[in-house]
């Protein structure tokens, strides 16, 4: 049989009938994928194998490119302050459009799964024009056996065709750049952008929305497990070290990205990593640097030198947003199972530009739930089309535009949870030390590699704690093997005085933030907010 016959024939692409079925290539494997891609001129071959592509002007994500169509489903559930709507009206028009232009186009079809636990995977179809996109998403998603494909019924479709450009006037969009869900129907139509992260953070937007209301918290987090089943939980937006960190090779990877925690315990929604890889190093990460060089890894907007094809990983001359997509297990010690119990450890990662917090601080209940719905962290160059360099930023849920619900839904769900499994919880500042972005240095990744292994082990349990005076949370006054000046941000400053003020700065600046969810939250996690005091 051949690779292209694997599918539902009972179940096809009649729902977008526009698509010549002739032109169709069903379920290609890996290395029919890779071989298209080549052939086609999609990509190149790099040293080791990986497949080197590029995704044109668009580097990063399109945020303010990106609509849910406004329904009577949608209506009161999505949280409209934070998503831009389309009318049912105009996304119909978009649909008969956008599948018009695909008529005469090949297309490659992918039928995977979203989520390792199979009582909340969900079913979802991804039609590419790209072949390299097909290859992509079949590392981030989970792969069906060849088996499962025979019964396969979709209950999410992605149609992604980067050729096909928006019209704002017909379509009520902002730009030729379209990412445009409707929730209600299941199906999301990516369009003027060929940065694959669109199609992973689609489906993480539809499970955002569908889970809770099966009780299961939707999570922007990387989780690994150690020998005795012990969960991590790594929260942050991209570039904060959610990849790097749980890619520990003492313990075991169940995900790097997205996550579900359900009455079961947690589960990765993906089959496979999107690491950001500028700068990576084979000596800080070097479980991430071999999968770079593993075959048919892609390697998006990566420079490779023309002669020896090998990738330079700290070229940023496209942008600093270069990433690597590639299955799971190329990762040594991942989880074959990409399930694991409840959490013992969450740690909430915030890249500081402002180089004010401590490197590790623990968090009681109601300071993690300030801190999680507040979600601070810097911007880092190139995740998002116009950032240039790191600026301060709150985004709810360490993953605002992927939430279509109000914080407060999913924030509710974690405390309800922490507290149900007595869960210790860290904030982790992967950001900068001894002065602000621009002045400091970045916190060595081994300072915090070595603060977050006394933690996982309860080491950290043992020592005495410091209130910090501008933030309120719990310091270590003294770790094993770490200087003790980093552990209070304010010494490792040579201008007190100029620390106080960017302090301040950062307090008023969650003080503002978090007056949108005073009215959703209770008494005790108002108090959790930290204090403005005099310099």
């Amino acid at each position: 049989m051949k690779a292209n016959h694997w599918f539902n024939r009972s179940c096809g692409l009649e729902n977008l009938s526009s698509l010549d079925r002739n032109g169709v290539h069903w379920n290609r494997q890996n290395a029919e994928l890779y071989e298209s891609a080549v052939v086609r001129g999609e990509g190149r071959v790099a040293n080791g194998g990986a497949l080197a592509v590029s995704t044109g002007p668009t580097t990063g994500r399109s945020p303010a490119d990106k609509f849910i169509v406004r329904d009577d489903t949608t209506q009161t559930s999505v949280w409209w302050e934070n998503n831009r709507a389309i009318t049912a009206e105009n996304f119909s028009r978009l649909r008969e459009d956008f599948l018009a232009a695909a008529r005469d186009r090949e297309v490659h079809v992918q039928d995977l799964y979203a989520g390792t636990d199979v009582a909340y995977r969900l079913r979802v179809r991804v039609v590419c024009e790209y072949s390299w996109h097909a290859l992509f998403i079949r590392h981030l998603l989970v792969r069906p056996r060849l088996d499962e494909l025979a019964g396969f019924a979709p209950e999410l479709t992605i149609v992604n065709l980067p050729s096909f450009k928006a019209d704002a006037k017909r379509h009520g969009v902002r730009s030729p750049t379209v990412i445009a869900c409707d929730l209600t129907n299941g199906l999301v139509l990516i369009g003027g952008t060929a940065y694959a992260g669109e199609m992973k953070k689609s489906v993480f937007t539809v499970l955002n929305f569908l889970l809770p209301e099966r009780h299961v918290m939707p999570m922007h987090c990387s989780a690994n497990v150690n020998e005795r089943g012990e969960v991590a939980l790594f929260f942050g937006l991209s570039g904060t070290g959610k990849t790097t960190l749980s890619a520990d090779p003492k313990r075991i990877l169940i995900g790097d990205d997205e996550h579900g925690w359900s009455g079961r315990g947690v589960f990765n929604f993906e089959g496979g990593c999107y690491a950001k890889v500028i700068n990576l190093s084979a000596e800080a990460e070097p479980e991430i640097f071999a999968a770079t060089r593993r075959w048919a890894t892609v390697l998006e907007n990566v420079a490779i030198d023309r002669e020896t094809r090998e990738p330079d990983l700290d070229d940023s001359s496209v942008t600093e947003n270069t990433r690597a997509a590639y299955p799971i297990d190329y990762i040594p010690n991942a989880s074959t199972s990409g399930v694991g119990g409840h959490p013992k450890n969450i740690f909430m990662l915030a890249a500081d530009a402002f180089g004010v917090l401590p490197p590790i601080s623990r968090l009681t209940p109601s300071q993690a739930m300030y801190h999680f719905l507040s979600g601070y962290t810097a911007r880092l160059a190139g995740t998002e089309n116009g950032v240039k360099e790191p600026e301060a930023t709150f985004s709810a849920c360490f993953g605002a535009p992927f939430m279509p619900r109000h914080p407060s839904v999913y924030g509710n769900l974690l405390r309800s949870l922490i507290g149900q499994h007595q869960v210790k919880c860290w904030i982790v500042n992967t950001g900068w030390t001894g002065g602000p972005y621009g002045v400091g240095e970045r916190v060595p990744i081994r300072i915090t590699r070595a603060l977050l292994s006394q933690a996982l082990e309860g080491k950290l349990d043992r020592v005495a704690m410091r209130p910090d005076p501008w933030f309120g949370l719990d310091v270590p006054v003294a770790v094993e093997g770490i200087d003790a000046t980093i552990l209070s941000p304010r010494n490792s400053w040579a201008d007190k005085s100029a620390y106080d003020r960017q302090a301040l700065k950062l307090i008023s600046l969650f003080a503002g933030n978090f007056a949108q969810f005073e009215a959703h939250v209770d008494g005790d996690v108002k108090a959790a907010a930290p204090a403005v005091r005099a310099a």
